[in-house]
This record gives C-alpha cells, structure tokens and sequence, in this order.
C-alpha cells in the first residue's frame, strides 16, 4: 500500500490555544457542551443556530474536535440553521470506547441524530469527517437530505497526480505528536501571503473559547481512526466505485492545491456523484472553508436551502 493513498485522510493538528477577545460574541463560541446517552454512551455535543427544520450535522476530521471548527464559518451557517457537532466515542469530551472503522462512526453518528430526535439532517463532513459522510450516505441514506464533502475523498483515487510535496514529508509533519503553528500552517494553507495570514487568523479564531482543546484527542482514538482510514486505501475498498448510489445532491469543495488530499480526487467523487457538484477555491488548499468561512459558509447555506 502507497503511503499516498492514506494521506487524504490524515489531519494530526493537536493544540491548546489562549482565548481571543476579538472573537467574543460567537454563537460557536458560546455554545454550551452538552451531552446525550447514546447506546449507552455519554457524547458531548454542542447545538448552534435556531433550532427547527432539518439540522446539519458536523462531522470532524482526523484527530479533530468540536472545537477545530472556525467559529466564522459555524456562525455563518448557524445564522440560517441550526447545526449539530459532537465528538465520537472514545474523541475529546465524548466517554467510551474508540470505534475503528467508517461504518462504525458513521452509524454513531446515525444514532447520535436519532436520539436528538431528528428524523432527517443535512451532513458536512471535512477531511476524514468527509470520508464519513460518504459512508453516512451509503449507510444510512433515510436519514439524509443534502451532503457537504468539504477536503476530503473516497479513498484510493486511480491516477491521481503527485502532489507538491513527498508523501513521506507530509507523513512526518502530520504524524508529530503535537503540531506547532508552521506544521499546521504547511498542512492546511498555500505557500502565499494571503493564504498564510487566513491560516494564522483562522488559529486565532479558535482561541476565543477559552476550554477549547481542553481534551485533546488521545493516540488510542487517532489509532483507531487510522485503521478506517487505511480500510478504503486500497484500490479495491475504495467508496469511490460505490458512489453512483448516493442519490442525494452533494456539494463537493476543495481548495486548488490540497497537500492532504488532492483536489484531484474532490474532481473525481464530482464526476462519480449523480447529483455531484464541485467548488474549487483559488490560493488555498485543504483548511481552503477556513480561508474563505463567509464566503464557503454562504455557499453551504444556498445550497441546503
């Protein structure tokens, strides 16, 4: 197996930031942690936005939390819709036992809708979250509306171009045991001025909540989310052939140079989706939602109306 083909799905950003003044008056920010029993199960979860109609639900990348999400972004959306985010057994704040596989997370997730009493949600998924959301697609298609895949894919792409930059570099930053501001900044943002600066303003964003990575995610958890990553890696586990069944209108954004998971594969799930449509992002890469958070979180809202 090509070290490659397991690179869209790892996102290893592990940090505890100061609170931000500028930032006080989010809802995202805000938000109280609540939490719900779920097969027996205690989850932390946070509720965002008016509540009534069909919720969207959040669904993490690797190694990520509640409180990665750029509260700009989460604000935007939420002034329309409610939104729902949580953290999966075993993540963060969330008590059990780590699941390793995308069904797994995906029928927690199911679950999780259900208990909150919803008969139907909308889904957004980033980077891992979105490999999730495809398998929520697949899983569970009662339950679902409309579907976000925002830096993300299937898995094995077939002839998917290099990247920028080695897999074995990329492997190294994005394995570290904490990331620091330039590893973040090289995995989620292009090499450019402007692109940089969204990446450190989105990092100051998160600093407002002042319990934000109170619980980072421990290495059992990751560990066990790199097993379900490394299930579709290969050629033939791939979600990619199995998406002409999701039915459902599916927006599909990337940015134009994603070192994590090539846009090259956000093109082919657009072309595989029956209702697949695609949004590139110029000067960004994989944090391209966090670079443009009105502007992606205005698209997202038009296109779950």
């Amino acid at each position: 197996m090509r070290l490659h083909h397991l690179m869209p799905l790892l996102v290893t950003l592990s940090f505890v930031l100061p609170p931000d003044a500028a930032a006080r008056g989010s809802a995202t920010i805000e938000a109280p942690t609540r939490s719900i029993v779920v097969d027996g199960t205690r989850l932390a979860y946070r509720s965002i936005g008016p509540a009534g109609g069909v919720p969207l639900l959040l669904l993490n990348r690797f190694r990520g939390t509640m409180d990665d999400w750029d509260p700009a972004l989460i604000d935007r959306i939420a002034a329309e819709r409610q939104v729902l985010m949580f953290d999966q057994p075993g993540f963060a704040r969330s008590e059990g036992t780590p699941q390793d596989s995308l069904g797994a997370f995906a029928a927690t997730a199911a679950r999780f809708v259900k208990a909150l009493g919803h008969e139907r949600v909308d889904v957004m998924g980033f980077s891992m979250g979105g490999t999730v959301a495809l398998q929520f697609a697949l899983d569970h298609p009662a339950l679902l509306r409309r579907l976000v895949v925002a830096g993300s894919g299937p898995g094995f792409v077939p002839d998917t171009p290099p990247g920028p930059f080695a897999p074995e570099r990329i492997w190294s930053v994005a394995t570290k045991p904490v990331n620091d501001d330039g590893d973040f900044l090289f995995l989620f943002f292009e090499d450019s001025a402007s692109s940089q600066a969204a990446g450190r303003a989105y990092r100051q964003r998160l600093r407002a909540r002042t319990d934000a990575h109170a619980r980072p995610v421990d290495a059992a958890a990751w560990q066990a989310q790199l097993k379900s990553a490394m299930a579709v890696a290969a050629e033939g586990s791939s979600l990619l052939p199995r998406l002409g069944a999701i039915q459902q209108p599916v927006l599909v954004a990337n940015g134009r140079r994603d070192v994590m998971v090539s846009t090259y594969a956000s093109y082919a799930m657009a072309q595989a989706l029956p209702q697949g449509r695609l949004l590139v992002y110029p000067d960004s890469g994989h944090g391209f939602l966090f670079q443009y958070p009105d502007d992606f979180g205005g698209e997202v809202v038009r296109f779950l109306r």
